[in-house]
């Protein structure tokens, strides 16, 4: 009996299947947790997402899962926006105010008043202050946080009229 007999259509058959194996790549997509806001936040988060700049901090645009006109994101590991999320409990936390709170501070860039909290994970949350929809944009450690605010103000102010949210 000949064992290699059969071999010159398996040899073809694992090629094939190495060279798929190896060509498929898993999901990259960053996922988040789509928010759900009123209808006038809605509104302003739709005008936002239209305007949105393809590249923020140099990086291109890549959507996290699921696709939501109220989520976006850039390169990998992804800045992150959410457009009409809550109010955070710091924003209204009065050792945030008086700057005693180690881990949120207050501030602004190019005309857009932020609320930044450091993470556990070592990334930075940013989150619009006087505006009448709250965009959250999540910063990965180890990355420029002022690229990204900087590159995001002009759309978020052209959007999302000043105002207090809720």
């Amino acid at each position: 009996m000949n064992l290699f007999r059969h071999r010159p259509l398996a040899l073809p058959a694992l090629a094939l299947l190495i060279i798929v194996t190896g060509c498929s790549s898993a999901d990259d997509s960053a996922t988040v947790t789509v928010p759900e806001p009123d209808g006038k936040a809605t509104k302003l988060c739709l005008k936002l997402d239209e305007a949105l700049p393809a590249k923020v901090d140099g990086l291109g645009r890549d959507d996290p899962e699921p696709r939501s006109t109220l989520t976006a994101g850039w390169g990998s590991p992804a800045i992150i926006l959410r457009c009409g999320v809550v109010r955070p409990p710091k924003m209204t936390d009065p050792k945030v105010a008086t700057g005693a709170d180690p881990d949120a501070v207050g501030g602004g860039v190019n005309g857009v008043g932020w609320l930044m909290e450091k993470r556990d994970d070592g990334s930075s949350r940013f989150t619009t202050s006087s505006r009448l929809a709250y965009v959250e944009v999540t910063v990965p450690s180890g990355r420029d946080t002022s690229g990204a605010l900087v590159d995001l103000a002009a759309s978020i102010k052209k959007t999302v009229p000043e105002g207090i949210a809720d």
